[in-house]
């Protein structure tokens, strides 16, 4: 059975399960490896051995107090469909997380994040079940323990919890975030629609199609480094741009170090770095997993070698038995 993957790779399975609210929990195999659309995820092989569950929660209900929305949303919704539903609705707040790939159920795995804004900072709860118990249950955002590109659901409950649906508070009264990299030259008087066609169209012209050209997006997390190792590179690099991270650290822009390194166009086997975006890898031509892989560790390694900086993957790498730690692919 061919399991989804927006890398375009041959993958197939023994089966794919599909969750919804008619599910019953003891029913469920306490191997199964959740994948969605399959956006931010790597199979290094093209048979795999452990079931997989698609979840097709669709629900999508809005309930409003006198400043908030709080709106409940099933897994199976897609992401930017989510979005730009609610913005058709009236409902603002998220323009800045539009066209980012993948179901809801994907974003509080992956603390999805874009242009100032996190998931974590709409959370309310998280929804699911846990294969362990073999029962449903809520978590508090709090509990799912966000951090940059991570959570709970990428260690203490990784392949242990099946998210079914999220609550997020939306306030009313939130000007749209205009503070972040392109979106600055919008003004402080952008609307939610301007801001939300515009960062579709920064994503349209830099991020390729994966219907078109396979790819899971950003492949690689952006740096968080001290302040100390900010001055050491901007002595070197005076234009390299730099965010806040928090009062310590700050963020580096990873398709900027793959940029400068000149690995634009790189290529192994099928794979390459995108010629307009250094911070997606894609499928050029028939790739399999393992050209992917090798591409990673050259590219990982190259920006290393020349500013002394490690870059993580975003995404999640798997073999036949199940995931992998990406440290264990491409090295420290």
């Amino acid at each position: 059975m061919h399991i989804p993957n927006t890398f375009g790779l041959d993958v197939s399975g023994p089966n794919i399960i599909y969750i919804d609210e008619t599910t019953t929990p003891n029913d469920l195999p306490d191997n199964l490896i959740m994948v969605g659309e399959g956006s931010n995820l790597l199979f290094t092989v093209s048979q795999i051995s452990f079931p997989i569950g698609i979840c097709q929660h669709q629900v999508f209900d809005i309930a409003e107090t006198e400043h908030f929305w709080l709106i409940q949303l099933g897994a199976g919704l897609n992401w930017h469909q989510t979005v730009a539903r609610l913005l058709d609705l009236n409902v603002t707040g998220l323009e800045n997380l539009a066209l980012i790939p993948g179901l809801v159920g994907a974003a509080p795995v992956q603390n999805i994040g874009a242009y100032g804004l996190e998931f974590s900072q709409v959370c309310q709860s998280v929804s699911g079940i846990d294969l362990i118990d073999k029962k449903r249950k809520t978590l508090t955002a709090q509990e799912c323990c966000f951090a940059y590109r991570d959570s709970v659901f990428k260690h203490r409950l990784k392949h242990q919890f099946i998210i079914e649906q999220v609550e997020i508070k939306l306030s009313k009264h939130t000007k749209p975030r205009v503070d972040y990299g392109p979106l600055q030259k919008l003004g402080e008087q952008a609307t939610a629609k301007q801001v939300f066609d515009k960062v579709c169209q920064i994503r349209s012209e830099k991020l390729p199609n994966p219907n078109i050209l396979g790819n899971a997006g950003s492949f690689f997390k952006n740096p968080i480094v001290t302040h100390q190792e900010v001055k050491r590179l901007k002595k070197k690099w005076p234009d390299m741009p730099c965010y806040a991270a928090n009062h310590d650290q700050t963020k580096l822009a990873a398709g900027y170090l793959i940029d400068q390194a000149g690995l634009k166009g790189l290529q192994v086997g099928g794979a390459s770095v995108h010629v307009n975006q250094a911070l997606v890898l894609v499928n050029n031509a028939n790739a399999t997993g393992n050209d992917v892989v090798e591409l990673a560790k050259r590219v990982k390694a190259k920006v290393f070698e020349i500013f002394g900086v490690n870059i993580e993957a975003e995404v999640r790498f798997f073999n036949k038995d199940g995931e992998i730690a990406s440290e264990l692919i491409l090295g420290n």
